[in-house]
């Protein structure tokens, strides 16, 4: 039987991988906190601020944040939880309480992850602002994966270009072109400069309201908005590789912000591949709107919108009532899907 070598990208989950696995093994050899009922206070409500591998930060009514630990038999807490918590009689170990349990998330943002299964980033979002930027390239590829997952998740989405003023009249011209595909559609989308602050106001006021998600490749300018919103904050930023033209990842752990002027956003660590694998083929159409005012007419229920004749989408394209970019993109994830699966189930 052949041998099959290992890609680049496969190598580095797999280092990265034990690096955790190690990691997890040298934490719990650790002695942990032994939280007894007479070590505890009474349970209060509280709200996941910050997230790392093995504690949580979490802000109590009146603003105060306590770094907690969390109790074994709890499946999932991330940034954006209610959760009920109790506070330590006294500090131990730098810790001052535990978390007892996460109340019901009114949605949640998932990522695939190659070790771990769907892996959740955030809960209780109101809106996921996707940015992209000219550099290292505007990918409507991209974007449309991103929508896919809000979708799915019925969590309103707006598309943000970030660092427009490196684009020349026309190249500006062009952008627009390309963001006003998705306003067809009924997304909100918006042309800013973290840089220059162009329409900056424009994107405070939108996260005024609720709690907001930033999402998008390294690169793109996700901790300069964060620096630029909230300057005191000085979240660390990264240059783009001068080889690669891929940015390097600069945020470690996703953290929750409350805003100068109302609302709270969520900065989440980078994000360079967003695989859909996890999301069945039918989920992958049900993330393009504008697909389902034409699914259920094609001649063959099992069509695969492709050669299939007498296709419903593919007649919507021909009398341009689907972008033929959006179509083209949603048989690139289509296929991406089953290259990424296929190579998940390699490594494992």
């Amino acid at each position: 039987m052949a041998k099959h070598k290992l890609t680049q990208n496969q190598k580095r989950r797999i280092h990265s991988n034990n690096a955790k696995a190690l990691d997890r093994h040298r934490r719990q050899a650790k002695k942990e906190i032994d939280w007894q009922d007479e070590m505890l206070g009474e349970t209060q409500d509280g709200i996941v601020v910050t997230r790392y591998s093995m504690h949580a930060d979490v802000e109590n009514a009146q603003g105060e944040i306590f770094r907690c630990n969390l109790r074994r038999t709890l499946s999932s807490v991330v940034v954006g939880d209610h959760v009920v918590w109790r506070k330590g009689i006294e500090q131990l170990q730098g810790i001052s309480g535990v978390v007892e349990a996460v109340q019901p998330r009114k949605n949640e943002l998932s990522r695939p992850d190659y070790y771990d299964g769907l892996k959740v980033m955030a809960s209780n979002i109101d809106r996921i602002i996707i940015v992209s930027a000219v550099l290292p390239a505007l990918s409507l590829n991209i974007i449309d994966r991103y929508l896919v997952i809000c979708e799915n998740a019925n969590i309103p989405a707006v598309i943000v270009l970030n660092k427009v003023d490196l684009l020349s009249d026309e190249d500006l011209a062009w952008a627009e072109e390309q963001l006003n595909i998705y306003e067809r559609l009924g997304y909100q989308t918006l042309m800013i400069s973290a840089q220059t602050g162009k329409n900056m106001e424009k994107l405070t006021a939108l996260l005024s309201e609720g709690t907001s998600i930033f999402v998008g490749q390294s690169g793109v300018g996700k901790s300069s908005l964060v620096n630029h919103i909230m300057p005191e904050v000085n979240a660390q930023t990264g240059e783009v590789s001068a080889n690669s033209g891929l940015g390097q990842h600069t945020t470690t752990s996703s953290r929750l912000y409350h805003l100068p002027y109302g609302g709270n956003l969520i900065d989440s660590p980078g994000i360079r591949e967003f695989g859909l694998w996890h999301l069945e083929p039918d989920q992958i159409t049900k993330g393009y709107r504008e697909f389902q005012y034409f699914l259920g007419s094609c001649k063959f229920r099992d069509c695969k919108h492709l050669t299939d004749p007498e296709c419903a989408l593919r007649n919507a394209v021909e009398q341009g009532k689907i972008h033929p970019i959006r179509f083209e993109n949603y048989h690139r994830l289509i296929l991406s899907r089953e290259e990424n699966k296929s190579q998940r189930h390699f490594v494992e």
